[in-house]
């Protein structure tokens, strides 16, 4: 018989303990810089820090975590929505069965390659690909078929996209069997609220509100096919603390059976949605100071996965939680279906409302201004380092010998292709200064001879 691996009367223990003082947070996050990852318990440690001091060296230990891993880059994409009917009633969600007033819509093919192409033209090469539950309007094998049209897009500057990553219902075993032959990078699914009894009143009616069908996702995923998968949590349905402990436990779960944790981890707060009661009135809030310790614990504590940031947040808030330990993020989003190429003052149809409206070319600007990398990467699906090949490189940060230079290369091309000229000179004045962080001197030589193919005119070259 099927059962939660969440332990919610040990996680709350833990969330009862009071930190014994500054000498065991210090011990905690100098294991933490050794990268070999935290448990529950030293994490729940972390999680209670209440005072100055000891956040801040957790802060401090958390960006030294993520350098030490991914480098300096900041992995983008696009969220594309290609449906929004749903037969579910989730109470935080605007896309919910009772919202009467939002407009439903179902992408054809053809509008979804029209998006697909305005993505392209912001100098995007990955998007994650979403659509809500109603296999009556918007079938399984409908969102097989959009994957395969994303794919077959051209812009302007000949580009197309180069990995897409999925965020839909738990599939059954049949169905992860059909997806596993599609070229897809991550599949994601949310578990909202790991704790039951709030997951329960959270989703009254629909398929999903089978709480184990739900968790145990990404066991089917793996054992039929699939070889990277994301987690996540809505955080302000439950305490917040609960949920960062329970997202670790899911990745304990996942690592202890299958030797593969989550590829990444997405930290989304609740926002305002239309005609959804909890997101109009946020059961457990989460203030900013607490938001940053959520990051910071969680690349302590899982520090090869990807940090997925959305643009739920405030420009100001993504700029400081770049350096606590998010590694992915979105921008230029839209979050209703055909939302890319509508106009936005007549746009109310969103899932969620946004809090960084600002274009991709304006985000893209601010992180190198910020002295990151833009990347639009994607070298490891296509090379073959996934799963659990992808788990050995990240653990001891040597997969940043292939993120550094291929985030160079990627913003080489938006650069040429897409980039304003301020935002050229700011852009090619980091390459230069990254490229002298390059160690390996091989590397570093042929990173040099591949930015000059790609301004001579060549693309798509990567590690």
């Amino acid at each position: 018989m099927e059962h939660s691996f969440i332990d919610e009367e040990r996680l709350q223990s833990l969330l009862d303990k009071k930190v014994t003082g500054s000498t065991e947070v210090k011990e905690i996050l100098a294991k933490a810089e050794t990268l070999v990852g935290l448990s529950v318990e030293e994490a729940a440690v972390l999680l209670n820090i209440d005072n100055e001091e000891d956040k801040n060296l957790l802060f401090e230990t958390a960006l030294k975590v993520k350098q030490k891993i991914y480098g300096n880059r900041m992995v983008l994409f696009a969220p594309l929505y290609v449906s929004n009917y749903c037969s579910n009633n989730c109470l935080y969600c605007g896309f919910r069965m009772d919202n009467k007033e939002m407009e439903r819509r179902c992408l054809t093919i053809d509008e979804v390659k029209d998006e697909v192409r305005l993505i392209l033209e912001q100098g995007h090469k990955r998007i994650l690909m979403l659509m809500g539950e109603h296999p009556a309007r918007s079938s399984f094998d409908y969102f097989l078929e959009t994957i395969d049209a994303a794919y077959s897009v051209r812009d302007s500057k000949g580009s197309s996209i180069r990995r897409i990553n999925v965020e839909i219902a738990p599939l059954s075993p049949e169905e992860f069997k059909k997806i596993a032959t599609k070229k897809i990078g991550t599949y994601t699914v949310f578990q909202e609220t790991y704790h039951r009894a709030t997951y329960d009143k959270m989703h009254p009616s629909g398929k999903k509100k089978d709480f184990l069908w739900r968790l145990l996702v990404m066991d089917r995923a793996l054992e039929n096919g699939l070889h990277d998968v994301g987690i996540g949590a809505l955080f302000g349905l439950y305490n917040w603390k609960f949920e960062t402990l329970a997202l670790l436990q899911h990745a304990e779960h996942l690592m202890s059976k299958y030797s593969i944790g989550p590829h990444t981890i997405s930290i989304p707060r609740i926002e305002y949605a239309k005609n959804a009661p909890c997101a109009e009135n946020v059961p457990h809030p989460v203030s900013d100071d607490d938001f940053m310790k959520i990051v910071a614990v969680l690349r302590c504590s899982v520090p090869y996965t990807g940090i997925i940031l959305s643009t739920r947040e405030s420009p100001q808030m993504r700029d400081k939680l770049i350096d606590l330990g998010v590694s992915q993020m979105s921008a230029g989003s839209r979050t209703d279906p055909g939302g890319y190429s509508a106009d936005d003052s007549a746009r109310d149809h969103g899932q969620f409302s946004l809090n960084d409206t600002r274009s991709t070319g304006e985000v893209i600007k601010s992180i190198i201004k910020h002295g990151y990398i833009p990347s639009f990467c994607t070298g490891c699906y296509r090379r073959g380092r996934v799963g659990k090949d992808f788990m050995d490189m990240a653990k001891p940060g040597l997969i940043k010998l292939h993120c550094q230079p291929n985030a160079l290369l990627t913003l080489k091309e938006y650069l040429v292709d897409y980039a304003d000229e301020e935002t050229r000179k700011l852009g090619e004045a980091l390459i230069e200064k990254e490229l002298q962080e390059i160690p390996d001197e091989a590397r570093k030589d042929a990173t040099v001879k591949n930015l000059e193919k790609i301004e001579k005119g060549e693309r798509d070259i990567y590690f």
